[in-house]
């Protein structure tokens, strides 16, 4: 009897110790990887692959944003193109009922191709609707390539949301309840010799209920 009693006793600690260490880590909040139609000006919601998800464009460029895609090469991807804008850009998926914690081992992975002095960032909104950008970026590539952010390793800045530009270093802001992610350069398009390119984006965190 107390044989068993140990082993029960045994099992029993090692799944709440298994438990314990997988939970630190967050799961899948979201990934989008835009519908496979034909190419569109703008980029709307209609190129949303991901049911869950609202795109927002923002910034005086936004109306010039392309979902791209070419016959040649055969594997080109379906995807955002900033290169026809003339003024700065941001564009951002919300889920439609949670927002996201981003604290501890939060994540974010995305598949992109910059080209010229290009560098792609991430952008934040908060719950309070402040907006972040960040200082790690992806930059320019001969090829598609998949980059991942540690959150935690991100200085922040503030983002003036209509000019779509930094404004200064936020110190530790909280990132415990952030409503959109999203993705810009903070410059207008030079079409294909000075653009941004994104093919998916997967973001690692814990679901926050709106």
């Amino acid at each position: 009897m107390k044989t068993k009693v140990f082993i029960l006793f045994v099992l029993i600690f090692s799944t709440i110790v298994n438990t314990a260490q997988e939970s630190y880590r967050p799961g899948l909040f979201f990934r989008e990887d835009w519908k496979e139609t034909p190419p569109e000006i703008p980029l709307s919601q209609n190129h949303v692959n991901n049911p869950e998800l609202l795109v927002q464009l923002y910034g005086a460029g936004k109306d010039s944003l392309k979902k791209s895609n070419h016959d040649r090469p055969v594997d080109d991807p379906f995807y955002v193109w900033s290169g026809l804008c003339l003024e700065n850009w941001l564009v951002s998926l919300k889920h439609k009922e949670y927002n996201v914690d981003l604290t501890g081992f939060a994540k974010i992975r995305w598949r992109s191709k910059q080209a010229g002095l290009r560098e792609l960032r991430i952008a934040l909104k908060l719950a309070d609707g402040s907006w972040l950008v960040s200082d790690l970026s992806d930059g320019p590539s001969k090829d598609w390539r998949i980059k991942e952010f540690n959150i935690q390793n991100i200085t922040w800045y503030k983002l003036d949301i209509d000019r779509v530009t930094e404004i200064g270093p936020v110190s530790n802001p909280d990132l415990s309840n952030v409503e959109e992610i999203g993705f810009t350069d903070l410059m207008p398009g030079g079409k294909s010799t000075s653009c941004s390119r994104l093919d998916w984006i997967e973001v690692d965190g814990k679901p926050v209920k709106r």
